[in-house]
């Protein structure tokens, strides 16, 4: 079979089981899991990061590349009033609830990776929510490093370029650092839920495709959608004071979509590899 024939097969098999495994309505589903897990995990991150140099608004600049117009503003505004309404004793103690509400989003990957994979979760659930649980505090550490080295590196590389005299050539070179740490962070990111979040044992040869596409598919995404929504796209006129919180989900969607994709390609090659080895 030639190259371009594999590549058909390979769509055709993807469209297969987008409509089979039903990616659109597990997608929906995700960005559902995904809105109710959002202030939790915000509430998490914000309280953990108290501790080190980084400002809420770090976090909310690095949420603002990618995410649509009209969401930032909503986002920042019900956290204020989420964290201003609790007593920071309580929220340490309520700790524990906010991590099991915030993997709930980890939860729902898990189930469509497991479908894209046709096996069903045969781990015990204190296991597999567990699992969840460690995956979304690994993912806000990433956050936490994500947002540190940038806000280190940016010291240290001002300091470098103008102790040489090229300190006005800095920004455009950090411009072009921050998008492949950005890029890199991402890949992390998937590379962790897709080797650990499945049923299945894989290696990381094993998910690094899918993690390519989950990377760049959602940033590319994110981007595109985000000017499309600040250029075209007027929900407010539709949905009125609803207008952000339709606008974020339609970017959860999207997200999710990605992220299943991600999940049913590397199905695909594992089951073409594992019918290649048997022959």
């Amino acid at each position: 079979m030639g190259k371009w024939s594999r590549a058909w097969s390979f769509i055709k098999e993807l469209f297969k089981r987008f409509n089979e495994d039903e990616v659109a309505g597990l997608s929906a589903e995700l960005a559902y899991f995904f809105l109710l897990s959002l202030f939790p995990f915000l509430i998490f991150s914000v309280t953990l990061i108290g501790y080190l140099p980084i400002s809420e608004i770090d976090i909310l600049n690095s949420v603002r590349e990618y995410a649509p117009d009209g969401t930032i503003d909503m986002i920042e505004k019900n956290l204020e009033s989420i964290l201003g309404a609790q007593n920071g004793t309580l929220l340490s103690f309520g700790i524990i609830a906010t991590i099991w509400s915030a993997s709930n989003g980890i939860n729902a990957v898990v189930r469509a990776f497991n479908r894209a994979y046709d096996v069903k979760e045969s781990r015990h659930f204190l296991i597999a929510r567990g699992m969840s649980i460690v995956l979304t505090i690994a993912m806000v550490f990433v956050i936490i490093i994500a947002l540190l080295l940038p806000v280190f590196g940016r010291q240290i590389g001002l300091f470098l370029f103008t102790a040489f005299g090229l300190s006005d050539e800095f920004m455009g070179v950090w411009n072009v650092i921050r998008w492949i740490f950005s890029a890199t962070i991402l890949f992390i990111v998937f590379n962790c839920l897709y080797l650990f979040a499945p049923n299945r044992k894989l290696k990381i040869k094993e998910v690094v495709t899918g993690s390519f596409f989950a990377t760049f598919g959602w940033m590319f995404v994110s981007l595109g959608f985000s000017y499309y929504v600040s250029s075209f796209g007027n929900y407010s006129a539709t949905y009125g004071g609803l207008g952000g919180i339709i606008v974020l989900m339609i970017w959860f969607y999207l997200s999710g979509m990605i992220i299943i994709i991600g999940g049913e390609i590397n199905a695909i090659l594992n089951c073409e590899r594992i019918r290649t080895e048997l022959k």
